[in-house]
C-alpha cells in the first residue's frame, strides 16, 4: 500500500476550472479516511468494452495533482502523460473492463457493475480498502442491490459493499473521479487501438468504437465484428 497523503508532483492550489479534493474532504469522518473516486468510459460505444476506473485518495492529507481533469477535456497525449502520474499519486488505482459479449449478456448496467467490481477487487487485492465510494452520475450502478431494470441481469457473487455516494458531473469537480476517468480512458483507448489492428476497416484507432458516420457505414458494408455490441441498434 502506498503512503497516505502522497504529495509528489502536486500543487497546493488548482487553477480555476480544474477539479479539487474539496468535495471528497467533506466525507472525512471518524473511521472514514480512504475514498475511491470511480468513473466509467465506453458506455455509449457500439464496439469494445465498457471500462471503469478507480483512484483512491486519503482524505486526511492528500495533495493535489496538476493538470488532471475529466478525460473528455484532455488531449490524448495529455491523458497518456498523466496516466502514470495518477497511478503514482493515488493510494490505490485500478481499471476493470466488461467485454461487448458481456454487455450483450448482462445489459449495460450489469456490465458496468461487472467492470467496476473487477476494478474494486483489484484495489482490495493490493491491500487498499476504501471506506466509501464517490461515483460519477446520478445512478448507483456499482452496488450489489437490485437496480430495478427489466433489461439488466440481477447482480450475483462478490461485489463492492462500501457505501456509494453519487454526484452528477463529479468528474468536473472531484479530482479523485477525474483521475479515475483518465485511468479508464487511457486503458480503454489502448484496447481499441489493439482491436483496430485486427479490424482496421472500422477505424477504431480514431473513433474508439463510438458511432461515427464512418463507423456505422463500415458496419453497414461489412457487418458487425465479434467486438460489436450486437444486442444494440448498431445502425
Amino acid at each position: 500500500m502506498k503512503t497516505a497523503g502522497k504529495t509528489a508532483g502536486t500543487k497546493s492550489k488548482q487553477p480555476a476550472g480544474f477539479p479539487t479534493l474539496d468535495v471528497e474532504r467533506g466525507f472525512l469522518a471518524p473511521g472514514v479516511t480512504l475514498l475511491a473516486g470511480v468513473d466509467e468510459v465506453g458506455r455509449g460505444a457500439l464496439a469494445g468494452p465498457v471500462s471503469v476506473g478507480i483512484a483512491v485518495v486519503d482524505l486526511r492529507d492528500h495533495g493535489l495533482l496538476a493538470d488532471v481533469r475529466d478525460s473528455k477535456l484532455l488531449k490524448p497525449e495529455d491523458r497518456e502523460r498523466l496516466e502514470p502520474l495518477v497511478r503514482e499519486w493515488a493510494v490505490g488505482s485500478a481499471v476493470g473492463h466488461a467485454s461487448s459479449a458481456e454487455i450483450d449478456a448482462l445489459g449495460i448496467v450489469g456490465a458496468l457493475r461487472l467492470a467496476g467490481t473487477r476494478a474494486w477487487f483489484e484495489i482490495l487485492a493490493a491491500g487498499v480498502r476504501p471506506d466509501l465510494v464517490l461515483l460519477d452520475g446520478s445512478h448507483n450502478w456499482l452496488s450489489p442491490q437490485s437496480q430495478g431494470s427489466l433489461f439488466d441481469a440481477e447482480p450475483s457473487g462478490p461485489a463492492c459493499e462500501a457505501p456509494v455516494h453519487t454526484r452528477v458531473k463529479a468528474d468536473m469537480s472531484c479530482l479523485s473521479v477525474a483521475a479515475a476517468s483518465v485511468l479508464a480512458k487511457v486503458a480503454r483507448d489502448r484496447i481499441m487501438l489493439d482491436l483496430h489492428e485486427e479490424y482496421p476497416a472500422f477505424g477504431w484507432n480514431e473513433n474508439k468504437g463510438y458511432g461515427t458516420s464512418s463507423h456505422r457505414e463500415a458496419i453497414r458494408s461489412l457487418g458487425p465484428t465479434r467486438y460489436h455490441r450486437t444486442s444494440w441498434n448498431l445502425l
